[in-house]
């Protein structure tokens, strides 16, 4: 059976995935959003909002809105415009040949499920966690993995910060503009962190310090009410009474599918030619969390979800 063949395949459907859908759709473009399918390890059709409660700093929305509520704005918009979205994991890729092959279900299928005249991936990127008991459950009741998004909801909040590295310390210092007190776990006795980022997190008097220990219990209901710490090296476990806990342990792009495919850069995000979404393969264009190690926010996803809709749109009139 003949593979379908599309203009525009976009690969995820998170904001930036779901913005190129928009502009896309509305310059007549018919793409096929495969928008992923839920997964044993956290994976979500819409992304990481699907996993966020309120989303107070999107425009628009002045009285905030629903991670959830916010991705169906998104895909309902999409679709009125005439997007195909298909809930559904690409599991392999071709991109060494025009029109471009993808694997949609299994990899070994002898024929690709569709082929692309250009390609948008907008896989995001998961922040790595704890992997413990009540962490998913709590997230957004408590537990965080962005202070840049939720550290407005813990003022006047005792709140824990896992890590060590920049990310964590970075976290941290936001997070005392709104909390009471902020402490640091690190399970080594000293950070990764660059110098700069340290001197600044231990002058911070808010700023405490818990050091060779890892969490070991995430405590609480309906939401955070603790969390217990073990020692690494004594082994005495202690609790810590916090009603907020960013986990700051790194993030890792959705890149695996594309090894072999696309250029990466050393942390293993895809490269871009700034500031256009183009690869180094011409056709294939890269917006969102899976290009952007630095900001990782639902607005500048969705803005490079625009500026790929773009360049796949003027480089396929350029290649009619």
């Amino acid at each position: 059976m003949s593979s379908e063949i599309h203009d525009v395949v976009i690969i995820g459907s998170g904001p930036a995935g779901l913005t190129a859908a928009i502009y896309t759709a509305r310059a007549g473009l018919d793409p096929v959003v495969i928008a992923g399918e839920p997964s044993s390890t956290g994976d979500q059709p819409g992304g990481q909002l699907m996993l966020t409660t309120e989303v107070e700093n999107y425009p628009g929305f002045k009285d905030g809105i629903m991670g959830p509520d916010l991705m169906m704005e998104f895909q309902e918009q999409a679709k009125r415009f005439g997007a195909d979205i298909r809930i559904d994991k690409v599991t392999k890729v071709d991109f060494s040949n025009r029109p471009f092959s993808l694997w949609v279900g299994d990899p070994d299928a002898p024929e690709p499920t569709l082929k692309a005249n250009s390609v948008i991936v907008s896989t995001g990127a998961k922040a790595l966690m704890l992997n413990l008991e009540n962490e998913t459950r709590l997230i957004g009741r408590g537990v965080s993995t962005c202070a840049t998004c939720d550290g407005f909801f813990f003022r006047d909040h005792d709140i824990a910060v896992i890590g060590g590295g920049d990310s964590a310390l970075e976290e941290a210092s936001f997070l005392t503009k709104f909390g009471k007190s902020v402490t640091i776990i690190h399970r080594r006795d000293e950070l990764r962190a660059s110098k700069i980022m340290q001197d600044r997190a231990m002058a911070n008097p808010k700023i405490k310090f818990i050091w060779d220990s890892t969490v070991t219990e995430i405590l609480g209901d309906e939401q955070l009410s603790g969390i217990k710490i073990k020692n690494v090296k004594t082994d005495e476990e202690t609790v810590l009474d916090v009603t907020g806990m960013f986990v700051a342990i790194g993030h890792r792009p959705n890149t695996d599918l594309f090894k072999g495919q696309l250029e990466m850069r050393d942390n293993g995000y895809l490269a871009t030619k700034a500031p256009s979404s183009y690869t180094d393969v011409e056709g294939v264009f890269a917006c969102g969390d899976v290009q952007d190690s630095t900001y990782r926010q639902a607005i500048t996803s969705a803005g490079s979800g625009c500026v790929a809709a773009i360049d796949a749109e003027r480089w396929l009139e350029d290649q009619h």
